[in-house]
């Protein structure tokens, strides 16, 4: 039977049926067959998220324990079901079922959809946007959504004030500006901060939802005639101001206009230095100014190579001690081969159990799944580590994609949720050719000086350690801590992309002398990516 996808439209069924309706759901939903979704729920971005006018925001919703949604319906909807913002259904988009205010403003990313994750893109936000969202996740046998609210704030343009002429026996000003939301408000303060009354105030909205205001006020004759206009966004707690200046000599007095205007043309010498004066007096103190910033500048500039040159000290010690550390790694290298019978049919093994890679006739969206592994398109090694230190080195070369590391040695491995120690799993990979990460409890991105080529892995199975080395320039990388419930064995997953070259992740031989390591003023070496001189000698 065919389920409604929103509540509201159960109640379209004619009254005398809506209880036998409603004794079929009960019973749909209580002997459906399937796997139980128990535990199973939608993460969504929070309880709220705050967006700019003219900004883009991102609707990221991911399942909880991870699972593959490639095959899911998902659903962004605005306050109810019926209010399609974007749809995901049978692995496309239906762009046709949306709302017209959200058409050429989507982006759906996917990247990430075998992990239960995704992120809807949103953009050129307005203020009709404001409001609850929603995304849901439906399949054959889990059915689940999260809500959170979208609030909509505009910063609108600086404050402009005009001299509009003299009225009411002073000088009348004007603030205008424009693009604000919520409804701003609006000050007019003098040199002492106390408010004053506005002669008249416009705040009108324009069909995007935003305001534009016009205030004016009328300057008296008084001293020191600093006038400020501001406009308050309340809902961001942040605001604009602009402050004029006006001269008494401007301002009418009591008498009539003719007289004021006398007065100023008989003060114009008078006017003309009091312009003059600040004018030289502001040039001189602009250029004692920037001689000041030009002697702070120099010193700042030397506190700064001195503490660069204690950073760069400090990096050469950290970085001869990581070295030290890998070199002590190599110590306790072992011989490591892949198990062809433990590899995902999707992957070929040499014959001398050394590469691993994609085969290139194995479509990966349409191939059917290996019965061995349902999800988890991976090679193990033969050898399994219970006790004492183990070294290997694994040479990834230029793939984009490829995840390296250890896992719990079972005899028929297969997939157990996300790759995390929790799971079994003590992995690094790289995402797309910039991404390096550890797949740890979260995701710890890491930021690398080299990118690496050829990765070392060192698993002390008697502390519970799992390190890993950047083969390229001797650096350690990050380190695993935790205790293995049993035996552990090597893990490869040379993960395949649209137009990549099939190159395979190679287990490399680890010679037993001393191997030169790149010094950190090898500046031009250090920035090249590491290429092998030859294959034949455990690519080094």
């Amino acid at each position: 039977m065919d389920l409604p996808h929103s509540l509201d439209s159960s109640w379209r069924i004619p009254l005398p049926g809506r209880f036998f309706f409603l004794t079929l759901l009960f019973n749909f939903l209580l002997l459906q067959p399937g796997e139980p979704n128990s535990g199973n729920k939608v993460v969504g971005p929070g309880e709220s998220i705050l967006a700019h006018v003219g900004d883009e925001v991102e609707f990221s919703c991911h399942l909880s324990p991870y699972q593959d949604a490639e095959d899911m319906e998902i659903l962004w909807f605005r306050s109810k079901e019926s209010e399609v913002v974007h749809l995901y259904q049978e692995r496309q988009e239906l762009l046709h079922q949306q709302l017209a205010q959200f058409r050429n403003r989507t982006k759906l990313i996917r990247d990430e959809i075998l992990d239960g994750s995704v992120i809807l893109h949103l953009q050129d936000i307005i203020p009709a946007d404001e409001g609850p969202y929603g995304c849901r996740f439906v399949s054959s046998h889990f059915s689940g959504e999260a809500i959170w609210e979208l609030e909509v704030a505009g910063l609108g343009s600086d404050p402009h004030i005009s001299l509009e002429g003299f009225k009411e026996g002073g000088i009348q000003l004007k603030c205008r500006s424009s693009g604000w939301y919520p409804k701003p408000q609006t000050n007019w303060r003098n040199h002492k901060g106390q408010c004053l009354p506005p002669e008249a105030e416009t705040i009108v909205e324009d069909a995007q939802g935003l305001f534009s205001l016009e205030t004016s006020v009328v300057v008296h004759k008084g001293g020191h005639n600093n006038v400020s206009c501001s406009i308050h966004n309340l809902f961001l707690n942040q605001k604009k101001e602009f402050v004029v200046q006006i001269a008494d000599v401007f301002l009418p007095g009591v008498s009539s206009w003719k007289r004021a205007f006398l007065g100023t043309l008989a003060a114009l010498p008078f006017l003309f230095a009091l312009v003059t004066a600040p004018a030289l007096y502001l040039f001189q103190k602009q250029r004692r100014s920037q001689e000041k910033l030009r002697k702070w500048a120099e010193k700042d500039k030397e506190k700064l190579a001195a503490e660069l040159g204690k950073l760069h000290t400090e990096l050469e010690w950290r970085r001869a001690e990581g070295q030290a550390e890998w070199r002590a790694a190599r110590e306790h290298a072992v011989d490591v081969t892949l198990d062809p019978t433990l590899a995902h049919a999707s992957l070929e093994v040499s014959e001398d159990g050394k590469r691993v890679s994609s085969r290139l006739e194995w479509p990966e969206q349409e191939a059917a799944p290996d019965p061995r592994f349902p999800e988890h398109k991976c090679a193990l090694s033969r050898e399994h580590f219970s006790v004492g230190r183990h070294y290997w080195e694994v040479h990834v070369g230029h793939r984009s994609r490829w995840f390296v590391g250890a896992c719990l040695a079972r005899q028929e491995p297969r997939w157990c949720g996300r790759l995390s120690p929790a799971n079994g799993y003590w992995v690094m990979g790289l995402w797309n050719g910039c991404e390096y990460f550890m797949l740890d409890t979260h995701r710890v991105v890491l930021t690398l000086r080299v990118p690496p080529r050829r990765l070392g892995l060192l698993l002390d199975c008697d502390v519970g350690t799992l390190s890993f080395f950047n083969v390229t320039d001797g650096s350690h990388i990050f380190t695993f801590t935790g205790t293995f419930s049993g035996p552990l064995c090597a893990y490869f997953r040379p993960r395949s992309q649209d137009g990549e070259p099939a190159e395979p992740l190679t287990i490399c031989s680890v010679p037993g002398r001393r191997v030169q390591v790149p010094q950190e003023n090898d500046i031009d070496f250090l920035l090249q990516p590491y290429e092998p001189s030859d294959p034949a000698l455990g690519l080094w």
